[in-house]
């Protein structure tokens, strides 16, 4: 009797079975979610646009003279306009700032400031954070880290800001330098956690400020940086079992005593 043997691939494997006939409600579901994909982040990116141009419009143009507004002379509005004047206010200002003339204002004013109960902690802790943030040598949240948060074993991404000053560093327990760290909420960077950390309990890692932000905007979804995400992951997993071998050896220690 002949034996029926099955039809053999060039590397002696039996061919893949043929892909599954794709009905008509299929193809349409995948064109479908293919241009989701495509117009969602084009859609969203042009709606917080036109959101802000017309805000920032919003605020500025009642301080625009009638004449000067471009709808007097046009049969329809201008969007962006208003945001035109305010670059170039903003811009005037810092070069009025930039003189004499200007700083001895600055400092009238913020003379004037220091002296409101209320305003004045308002005024300062927000010239520093605007200090802080647009500074160009400035290093706070243009560093990422990794700490152990919530609990021993679970690593959460932080933006790395200053050290603390020397009242709060003279309350902290112990002698080793800490380090002030601003931990984002997901899916919303902008609410989270802050708390000094001991420099030695961070991982710093190789990931700008805006790659940490897609990251936890996205809740893992989207990894910017394939390489440096392995090397946060091998790194927390090197603290890991480096903090696993230490136990041992404490017991040990223990014991000998």
């Amino acid at each position: 009797m002949n034996e029926i043997t099955p039809n053999l691939s060039p590397a002696g494997l039996p061919p893949l079975p043929p892909d599954p006939p794709r009905g008509l409600m299929a193809r349409l579901r995948n064109y479908f979610l293919t241009g989701l994909i495509i117009a969602g982040p084009i859609a969203i990116t042009i709606y917080l646009t036109w959101w802000f141009v017309t805000w920032v419009d919003g605020i500025v143009r009642p301080f625009v003279p009638i004449a000067y507004r471009p709808e007097t002379y046009l049969p329809f509005g201008l969007p962006g306009s208003g945001l035109i004047v305010a670059v170039f206010a903003l811009t005037f200002l810092g070069f009025l700032a930039a003189n004499l003339i200007g700083r001895t204002l600055v400092e009238l004013g913020e003379a004037l400031l220091g002296r409101m109960p209320v305003v004045r902690a308002i005024y300062r802790g927000l010239k520093q954070v605007f200090e802080t943030l647009f500074s160009g040598n400035g290093s706070s949240f243009r560093r990422v880290g990794l700490v152990e948060f919530p609990s021993p074993g679970m690593w959460s991404i932080v933006l790395i800001s200053q050290p603390p000053n020397v009242e709060v560093a003279t309350k902290l327990p112990g002698e080793e330098e800490f380090i002030s760290v601003f931990l984002p909420c997901a899916p919303n960077p902008t609410t989270g956690f802050f708390f000094y950390v001991p420099k030695s309990k961070i991982i710093e890692i190789d990931m700008n400020a805006e790659e940490a932000a897609t990251l936890i905007m996205s809740a893992g979804v989207v990894q910017p940086g394939g390489d440096a995400q392995k090397k946060a992951n091998a790194l927390a997993e090197m603290a890991n079992a480096a903090r696993g071998a230490g136990a041992p050896q404490a017991q040990d220690n223990a014991k000998v005593d």
